[in-house]
């Protein structure tokens, strides 16, 4: 991952907690709200005898301060939570505060309610009436806010619990991420500084031989293939297409260092050409066929790559008709084919196949099955 689509994800995560926490904010409100209406509703039917139409406006306000209290206490709650999660933990200490808090909070819910109420009947009461003290300031009434409070913290403290958990595995998989990515780069550059040594051994042979056109044949292959090497981000994806004309331009180098001894056949279909695949995909399995498989044999052999879709997988193939069997025990074999393997379960867990056998005819065939994916044009 570029440092650009770093930032793009980094805007994203932050819009998404943005819009959550707004949703979260919203729905709390509403329904506060909606509390606020059913309760000044049933505040309103025990009112109209004294307070005829006045009777609404102290009913709304009843509902108002009762339940946008809680709405504040549980935002509030809510923020304490993002800022300072061990607050809202349930430990000894935390407990121990929240219960000093809510005494507090209880009696000065109660307090503002009764005051409030109080102003609005007065105000709005029916002319002639008499209207006397309100009293709710009561144990009872304390101890329901208690609860309530008790509830609120309770929910809070469980929501914290659960984003202090999802941060955690977020946080682990990024690590985990980070790692595999430090580990698959490790990886290329392993394979990458094998293949270039080859390469110019094969270059200081040809102009030792005094082979100067085929040497120059080789550089230009070989400057296809750095250039390539240069341009990509391990890891990546890149369409088949350009990672066949690495391995074209690898498998021409490696003709003029066999010369009649390496036979080449490759077959790729139309929509193969367009799907995506890791990059350097096949070059090391293409590698070991040559070294391990071809090289020591007198005659030589031939290496057929074929590639194909098949439904919604990508089909790969790469046989040789070389030592087989002997060529798998080699240790340099095993090497590149654990590369392919580690490489393919970080682009593809658990959604791909790899196959490597020594068929009965002879030689060796490596299969790889990816899911298929088209390239952006």
């Amino acid at each position: 991952m570029n440092a650009m689509e770093e930032r793009r994800t980094g805007f994203e995560r932050m819009r998404a907690a943005f819009r959550n926490e707004a949703v979260g904010a919203g729905a709390t409100v509403a329904v506060a709200g909606i509390l606020m209406l059913v309760t000044a509703g049933e505040c309103h039917g025990t009112l109209t005898a004294s307070y005829e139409a006045g009777a609404l406006i102290p009913a709304l306000l009843y509902g108002f301060v009762t339940w946008y209290w809680w709405a504040a206490v549980a935002l509030g709650l809510w923020w304490i939570g993002k800022k300072q999660p061990a607050l809202l933990g349930f430990s000894p200490g935390p407990l121990l505060l929240h219960c000093v808090v809510a005494a507090v909070a209880a009696v000065a819910h109660v307090y503002l309610i009764q005051e409030a109420y109080g102003w609005a009947c007065a105000r709005w009461h029916a002319p002639g009436e008499p209207v006397g003290p309100v009293h709710l300031l009561s144990v009872a009434r304390c101890g329901l806010d208690l609860v309530l409070y008790g509830c609120v913290y309770g929910f809070a403290g469980l929501l914290t619990l659960q984003a202090q958990a999802r941060k955690a595995a977020m946080q682990k998989l990024e690590l985990e991420r980070q790692l595999t990515q430090a580990q698959l780069k490790a990886l290329q550059m392993q394979m990458e500084p094998h293949f270039l040594f080859n390469t110019l051994n094969a270059l200081a042979s040809l102009i030792a031989q005094g082979r100067n056109r085929e040497a120059g044949s080789t550089l230009a292959h070989l400057n296809t293939i750095l250039r390539t090497t240069l341009d990509r981000r391990a890891p990546e994806k890149v369409p088949f297409a350009e990672e066949l004309r690495v391995i074209e331009s690898y498998l021409a180098i490696q003709q003029v260092r066999f010369a009649d001894r390496l036979q080449v056949k490759i077959d790729a279909s139309s929509e193969a050409m367009e799907g995506l695949v890791p990059c350097f995909i096949l070059q090391p399995i293409v590698e070991n066929a040559i070294q391990h498989g071809i090289a020591p044999m007198e005659a030589g052999g031939t290496i057929e790559t074929s590639v194909k879709r098949v439904g919604d997988r990508l089909w790969l193939r790469v046989r040789d008709n070389g030592r087989g069997l002997a060529a798998a025990a080699s240790e340099g074999h095993g090497i590149g084919i654990r590369n392919t393997r580690e490489r393919l379960a970080y682009f593809y867990p658990n959604a791909h196949e790899f196959e490597a056998v020594a068929p009965v005819e002879g030689g060796y065939e490596v299969t790889i099955q990816i899911p298929y994916e088209r390239a952006v044009a």
